[in-house]
């Protein structure tokens, strides 16, 4: 059984005082509309005059910043063109370096063999001149000794026959006959050693 008191309790003037009192949460319907309204206008507001300068300020970044990359590309695409020039160069240059070596040490061994030749050149010159120089002195001496052989076989000539060979003709002939006789002598003892 259960007993209802016609006083209200303490639970029941609770519940009768937050009735009658507006929720801190519960939104009135004509607020609700003013207030969607009004987000909608700063909404389209938003979106037709700062969401366009916003995307045009990202735009503008987003070209900047891919240009900025697009120029840094084209800046190490350059530099390594760069690069390989001088690398290019450097090649070519050390190429010519070592060709002008090269060329310089043949023209100092062909200067050097130009001066042996010329070396020999006058070193054969010079015998040369030497060998005329001593034939013609073995000439003077061959004909020194024979008008010296021919005076000393015309005086033993003479005291052999007694009689003076004084005619130059004759003494020639006896000279003569005299000289090839002892080249023909002399003649075989040369060629045996």
């Amino acid at each position: 059984m259960t007993l209802v008191s016609s006083t209200p309790g303490p639970l029941a003037v609770r519940h009768a005082v937050e009735a009658a009192a507006p929720s801190p949460l519960a939104v009135s319907l004509p607020e609700l509309i003013i207030g969607t309204i009004s987000f909608l206008i700063v909404f389209a507001v938003l979106y037709k005059v700062l969401f366009p300068r916003i995307q045009k300020t990202l735009e503008e970044r987003t070209e900047a910043i891919e240009g900025g990359i697009q120029k840094a590309d084209e800046a190490q695409k350059e530099a390594e063109q760069t690069l390989e020039q001088y690398k290019a160069q450097l090649a070519e240059a050390r190429h010519e370096a070592s060709r002008l070596r090269q060329d310089a040490q043949e023209q100092g061994a062909q200067i050097l063999a130009d001066l042996r030749a010329q070396g020999e050149a006058e070193r054969q010159r010079l015998v040369a001149a030497a060998h005329e120089q001593i034939e013609a002195d073995r000439v003077q001496a061959i004909a020194a000794l024979r008008a010296e052989v021919g005076a000393l076989a015309i005086e033993l000539a003479s005291r052999v026959v007694g009689e003076s060979l004084d005619e130059d003709a004759r003494q020639r002939r006896v000279v003569d006959r005299f000289l090839a006789e002892l080249e023909a002598e002399s003649a075989p003892s040369k060629a045996t050693p």
